[in-house]
């Protein structure tokens, strides 16, 4: 049985979708491609590509620009001396106001995902680790934020001044522009539920604590509100989280969580990862939902820190509603307790899985009525990464010099190792199933917030 059952679960099934390409269109059907240049841009080359097709974005942080063009011409812009990347946009996918009394939830309950890595333990009050994220910025890159996100966060917790929303992208009109406030109305939900497990949240009135509860979220909308994308969009995002990390942010960690992915790496969003890392931003991705299929990009491109799904054998604990919650994970954790769900992709050669987190039956905020405040359970490796973006937070609030190589050297080292095999898990009918894996699933291992926060001096 698929572990994605229930139907608001259908964001797993979104991230399967694939980009065309160029093959597949005719010669003098336009396409969208992002260009990566071997040297700056200058008036000159945007020239010499203009005859090719119409130059739509430039980014010249990147040396990279978006173009409409013929089909037929990619393979003359590619030839091109100073041209060292084109492919086409690539799809990317991930899903009344009241204000909340509580300015963090670190004293909030315990969930399972929390306390199987350690950051919390059973019960109320129960932080395991000394510290909460402070001073550190954690950019979200997703769908944005729900419009009654006030009535979940902590408005002190949310970075509005920062906070923006990019459109367009390679599917539409081609040119990425952005757009003010609509990063606080999106309709999908899913970069709240995202949030939610860095941050914590109000479970109508009951704080539940995060992984991070005193960081400052910087939402950045990059998919749209149907939770899809494109690569040129989601490189923008990367470049505009940069450039704050290299300016007013510069005295700051910055984390970036991006919980989406396609099945190709973009040249531009390639490019883009790379300039935000010189800058010192650190870079958490979801591994994808493909299962044998492989990993979804960026996550597998390796500077990335990349997240598997795992989940807890008790989750379920004889088809219980309250075990997300009102059960206790061992302490230390034990890995013949913890198992690697089957959506979870799964490492073909060339790509790089790191570490694996909780991303099984994750409670958060989930709307499927407008303007309801409501909470769901939702699997895939969307709901694993913010984890691990929360460690890292809390590891860079230790360390605010920490680099992006230094960290995920650190994760892997401190993971619970998870050898390939079996586990016997409950489901949410009372029954139980068998659940199986290789060494291509599980990276380093499950992440250990407390493990990795000793690590660093």
């Amino acid at each position: 049985m698929k572990r994605i059952i229930f139907s608001i679960l259908l964001i797993a099934a979104i991230l399967m979708l694939s980009v065309s390409s160029v093959g597949a269109v005719s010669d003098k059907t336009k396409v969208a491609v992002n260009v990566v240049l071997n040297q700056p841009v200058s008036q000159d080359k945007l020239d010499k590509l203009a005859a090719y097709g119409t130059v739509l974005d430039v980014v010249e942080e990147i040396q990279a620009l978006t173009m409409k063009v013929p089909a037929g011409n990619v393979a003359s812009i590619r030839a091109l001396p100073f041209v060292a990347a084109v492919n086409e946009d690539a799809a990317r996918n991930g899903s009344p106001i009241d204000t909340v009394l509580v300015d963090n939830f670190a004293d909030g309950l315990s969930t399972w995902n929390l306390d199987a890595i350690n950051v919390t333990d059973f019960g109320f009050d129960n932080r395991q680790v000394n510290y909460d994220g402070s001073g550190v910025y954690v950019a979200v890159l997703d769908t944005g934020l729900l419009k009654t996100w006030k009535q979940y966060f902590p408005q002190e917790r949310i970075a509005v001044e920062y906070a923006i929303s990019f459109g367009g992208g390679g599917g539409e009109q081609g040119t990425v522009s952005t757009q003010p406030n609509k990063w606080e109305t999106d309709v999908d939900s899913h970069g709240t539920h995202v949030t939610s497990t860095i941050l914590g949240y109000s479970l109508n009135g009951v704080p539940v604590n995060g992984v991070a509860p005193m960081v400052k979220i910087i939402p950045v909308k990059v998919l749209n509100q149907n939770g899809s994308g494109w690569s040129s969009v989601v490189a923008r995002g990367i470049v505009y989280v940069a450039d704050l990390k290299a300016g007013p942010l510069k005295d700051y960690p910055v984390v970036i969580n991006m919980s989406l992915g396609g099945p190709v790496l973009d040249a531009m969003e390639q490019a883009a990862i790379d300039y935000a890392i010189e800058q010192g931003v650190i870079i958490v991705a979801s591994a994808g939902n493909s299962g044998l299929a492989g990993m979804g990009y960026p996550g597998a491109y390796e500077p990335v820190i990349s997240v598997a799904a795992a989940g807890w054998i008790g989750e379920w604990y004889q088809g219980s509603r309250t075990s997300w919650y009102a059960l206790n994970v061992a302490d230390p954790t034990n890995p013949n307790h913890i198992y690697i769900t089957d959506f979870s992709s799964r490492e073909l050669t060339g790509q790089d899985l790191d570490v694996a987190a909780p991303g099984s039956w994750v409670v958060g905020p989930y709307q499927v009525n407008r303007g309801q405040t409501s909470y769901y359970f939702l699997g895939g490796t969307s709901m694993a990464s913010p984890h691990v973006a929360g460690i890292v937070a809390l590891m860079a609030q230790k360390d605010p010099g920490l680099i992006a190589s230094q960290a995920e050297a650190i994760l892997e080292d401190t993971a619970l190792v998870l050898g390939p095999g079996c586990r016997t898990v409950y489901t949410p009918y009372g029954t139980t199933q068998t659940i199986c894996w290789d060494t291509d699933a599980t990276g380093w291992g499950l992440v250990d917030a407390q493990a990795a926060l000793d690590e660093i001096p």
